[in-house]
């Protein structure tokens, strides 16, 4: 009889009996019924090779040569990846049912079919399916090789047989090994599954990209350890009723991490985005209240996004409601600008959004938001061509933001001609065409918007 155990979907621990709180990562209502394995011998002549010695060198000995890259003929995409794909290297895409995944990657998949023998094993959808979409989009495919397969041992064996460059996996967690006797999706077969083509791609030098699936609270699907076998986490950001996307970096050993690429989807796929500041900011036809467009930085890319503020009559009990933005940082703000401002919210109501669902986690972002509310509470908007950044401390200060240059000479490249910054970040050689305010602390930049 087949004994039974109980997985953890978030850490892939196990235990003997189901628990309400998993006993390895303390997660709540995450242990799923599974068939235990059992331990062959295979593990133990593993365990025997590996207890051999390896041969050991010293850092200065090891080549450190940059890694070859191949772009992928989608400069956002490429912009995320570092530059392009890596030979061994395993990229792991999430995103929500229908952003976009599968198209991007058929684009890239047929892009880099010129240069580079491609393999594209559909687990989702059958060959002729996917041959409706590249027909959709336009797509040439006459050199991209096609698979429907969701069995492990025959999409190595075709791997082996084949010998492509290059490979997309749609989706991991349709794929399940003889190896193991659970059902496709499971924690061990998504984990092992991975395990066994991250092992292909590094032994063959096959740049392998893996699709996998996302919660509802928007987290990749199955074990977090699948995360950490991948080179290269990609998140599919954005609002299906809307046109634009962003790819968002948050794991790479290859390039930066918290890089963005930018894309519109249009009737031919998925093209990048040259200047996504753009899809970030309202087109007003004049200044309005509770506006304030901020500089941000994701990853190396500088972009102005516009950040608004709603202050109205609340009552006894005010609600303060974030779209994009923290929540609790924003509550934090309200208190700083009371104490140290004098500019009291207590009874309103505070809604934050940023404009075209960019999600801001920088603590840059404070002073735009300070200002958003407190142009919004005066009922005055902002100067045309106002941009404001810089970090928030409890003691009132005005923190400097990182790269604070770069930012600034984006904002005058895009015509804004005022900007509110730290103090620290003033930059000694005046940027033509752009008045530059530095600030120390809340009281003086609530001051210096007054006087505009």
């Amino acid at each position: 009889m087949a004994r039974t155990t109980y997985v953890c979907n978030e850490c892939g621990g196990t235990s003997p009996k189901w628990l309400g709180r998993c006993p390895h990562c303390s997660a709540w209502n995450t242990l799923e019924e599974a068939v235990a394995e059992p331990a062959g011998g295979a593990a133990k002549h593993r365990f025997q090779a590996l207890a051999r010695t390896a041969p050991v060198a010293t850092l200065a000995e090891i080549d450190a040569a940059d890694v070859e890259r191949t772009p992928t003929g989608l400069d956002e995409l490429d912009r995320v990846l570092g530059g392009g794909v890596v030979p061994g290297g395993v990229v792991l895409i999430g995103g929500d049912p229908g952003i976009g995944k599968s198209t991007l990657l058929l684009q890239a998949v047929d892009a880099l079919s010129a240069r580079l023998k491609v393999l594209y094993v559909t687990g989702e959808e059958s060959g002729a399916q996917v041959a409706l979409r590249a027909r959709r989009l336009g797509l040439d495919g006459t050199r991209v090789r096609v698979l429907a397969e969701i069995r492990l041992e025959r999409i190595l064996a075709t791997v082996e047989a084949e010998k492509p460059a290059f490979v997309v996996i749609d989706s991991i967690q349709t794929l399940y090994s003889d190896q193991l006797t659970s059902a496709p999706g499971s924690v061990a077969q998504v984990r092992e599954c991975a395990a066994q083509l991250t092992r292909t791609a590094k032994a063959g030098g096959a740049a392998m990209v893996l699709v996998g699936h996302v919660t509802k609270e928007g987290a990749l699907a199955g074990p977090r350890v699948l995360e950490h076998i991948v080179d290269t986490v990609l998140y599919f950001e954005g609002d299906t009723h809307s046109s634009f996307r962003l790819v968002r970096a948050i794991k790479n050993r290859f390039g930066a991490v918290n890089e963005i690429g930018v894309f519109a989807m249009t009737e031919r796929g998925l093209r990048g985005v040259g200047n996504p500041s753009a899809i970030f900011l309202s087109t007003h036809g004049a200044p309005v209240a509770g506006s304030c467009v901020l500089v941000t930085l994701e990853g190396t890319r500088p972009l102005l996004v516009e950040v608004q503020a709603l202050v109205d009559g609340g009552g006894p009990s005010p609600r303060r409601l974030s779209v994009g933005l923290d929540r609790d940082r924003l509550a934090m703000l309200l208190a700083v600008l009371h104490r140290h401002a004098g500019v009291s919210c207590l009874d309103q109501d505070v809604f934050v959004n940023a404009v075209g669902g960019v999600r801001i986690a920088e603590p840059a972002a404070d002073l735009a938001v300070l200002l958003a509310i407190q142009s919004s509470l005066r009922g005055k908007a902002l100067p045309r061509g106002f941009v404001a950044f810089g970090e928030i401390g409890l003691a009132g200060e005005v923190r400097p933001a990182p790269r604070g240059q770069e930012r600034l000479k984006e904002a005058a490249k895009l015509g804004f001609a005022t900007a509110l910054v730290p103090k620290a970040n003033a930059p000694k050689k005046a940027i033509e065409g752009l008045a530059i305010h530095p600030v120390e602390r809340v009281e003086e930049a609530i001051d210096i918007v007054r006087s505009l």
